[in-house]
């Protein structure tokens, strides 16, 4: 009788299973502008064969922001393993809400001409009684586990754009930190030849010979930050010495977008369902599930066997048998369960209290990536169309001003490096948009980033006569 309810509940309920298979699919349609839809988990040779053969495809060309992630996702064992750490925590939640197997136990006692042979079969009543809330719990545990996995994935895509955007804007900025320095060393030599015929004084000499030393100092500093970020981008992407080795970036970052994201898109973007929210939530249903299973689960528990009972007497030439049913109950003598309870209670305190912290938090969140974003932006359109025109107009006629014999080549060289400088602060703020640009997209989705602050600038002078602290000079005269 017992076994029939037994079978007759799991049919009811069915077990708590994972097709992981299908999260991932979940995943690709949840999170596809930022996968798109290329998210697997390879499980055999042939699939790791696969992969490793897109790899190399993308390798062949230089590497754009979006090929960027699409090798990460294809050669990053670290996302494989967050894959299958994932699948491991969706399968441990689908276990808690199964029924344990029954235990079968089997006794043999002889005595003088007796035999006495026992079975008994037992399982827990009380975990039959409770499976539906249990299945309930598991289910909300998979689907939590599920809102992870999304955001683990775009946590290390949204890692993968700005460490791609970080690498691409240092070598931008290192081929400008290159002419500046050379552009001081030809500064500093045309400074030597002119003291050694008479034509310049010491002074002179040595502050264009302590700006060439500052700007080699400058240049090794760059060189240093572009190999690091080039090197974060190579582990990222979990490339392998010999694919290292094959990776190009392109030589410059893409325009920025001519009209920015309109601040009423992106609160419509982000209102359409935040995964922070949704993740809170999913793990608030499940604590309150769980706290009501356990105030009955933390007071008893029942055991309920059914026994049979054969006794065989050689002697008599008889065999005898007998079948009933027994119980088993823990006695809450010593524990009552109410310190569980109590942390059960807080347990779901805490996460209701997380998901309104998170409810309240996304409009902040909000505010400040846009407009950070918007801030970026506009910064890159300022020196798109105010600084940088006017440092060409400043360097054409400085130019005709030499050629008419009106300037020195000092003059004119000092201008240069203005310009350069110029060009490697728009760099930085069109580095700054695209890293801002990420940290929005990932904002909108729920999980929200801080751009990062841009550190590859042209330093504080580019010219021997420039003012400490400033990021701009005076030409040299």
């Amino acid at each position: 009788m017992a076994l029939a309810l037994a079978c007759a509940a799991l049919l009811a309920t069915g077990c708590a299973s994972v097709d992981f298979p299908r999260t991932i699919e979940q995943t690709n349609e949840l999170a596809g502008d930022f996968t798109g839809g290329k998210l697997s988990l390879a499980l055999t040779d042939e699939q790791r064969a696969a992969l490793a053969r897109e790899a190399d495809a993308l390798l062949r060309q230089p590497l754009g922001r979006d090929q960027a992630v699409q090798l990460a996702l294809v050669n990053s064992p670290a996302l494989q393993a967050l894959l299958a750490g994932r699948w491991a925590e969706s399968a441990t939640a689908a276990q808690s809400g199964r029924l344990p197997n029954p235990v079968f136990a089997f006794e043999r006692l002889r005595t003088g001409d007796e035999l006495e042979l026992s079975r008994l079969l037992s399982f827990g009543l009380l975990d039959l009684l409770t499976l539906p809330q249990r299945h309930g719990i598991a289910q909300r545990r998979i689907e939590e586990s599920r809102l992870r996995l999304a955001a683990d994935v775009i946590d290390q895509v949204t890692r993968v754009r700005q460490a791609w955007i970080d690498a691409v804007s240092a070598e931008q900025t290192l081929a400008y930190a290159r002419q500046i320095h050379d552009n001081a060393e030809a500064s500093a030599e045309l400074a030597r030849r002119m003291q050694a015929v008479g034509n310049f004084n010491r002074l002179d000499r040595a502050r264009h010979q302590a700006f060439y030393a500052d700007a080699a100092t400058r240049l090794a500093g760059v060189q240093q930050a572009a190999t690091n970020r080039r090197e974060a981008l190579v582990r990222l992407l979990g490339l392998s010495d010999a694919q290292a080795a094959l990776l190009r970036l392109p030589p410059r970052l893409p325009d920025p977008p001519a009209t920015p994201l309109d601040a009423a898109e992106a609160a419509r973007a982000a209102s359409a369902g935040r995964l922070d929210i949704r993740i809170a939530q999913s793990a608030l249903d499940a604590t309150a599930r769980a706290q009501g299973l356990g105030s009955v689960t933390s007071v008893i528990d029942i055991e309920l066997g059914v026994r049979r009972e054969t006794l065989f007497d050689d002697a008599a030439g008889t065999r005898h048998s007998g079948r009933g049913t027994e119980i088993e109950l823990r006695l809450p003598l010593f524990d009552w369960g109410d310190a569980r309870r109590a942390a059960l209670n807080a347990q779901t305190l805490a996460a209701a209290q997380r998901l309104q912290a998170t409810v309240r938090a996304a409009g902040s969140h909000l505010r400040d990536g846009y407009t950070a974003y918007r801030t970026a932006h506009d910064l890159v359109k300022h020196y798109r169309d105010e600084v940088l025109p006017l440092r060409r107009t400043i360097a054409d006629e400085n130019l005709l001003r030499y050629n008419a014999m009106l300037i020195g080549v000092f003059e004119l060289l000092a201008d240069s490096r203005e310009q350069i400088t110029s060009v490697m602060a728009a760099i930085a703020a069109e580095r700054q948009f695209w890293l801002a640009d990420a940290a929005l997209q990932a904002t909108l989705i729920g999980r929200p980033v801080i751009a990062a602050g841009s550190t590859l600038t042209a330093g504080a002078a580019t010219g021997p006569d420039a003012t400490p602290g400033s990021g701009a000079t005076a030409a040299a005269h």
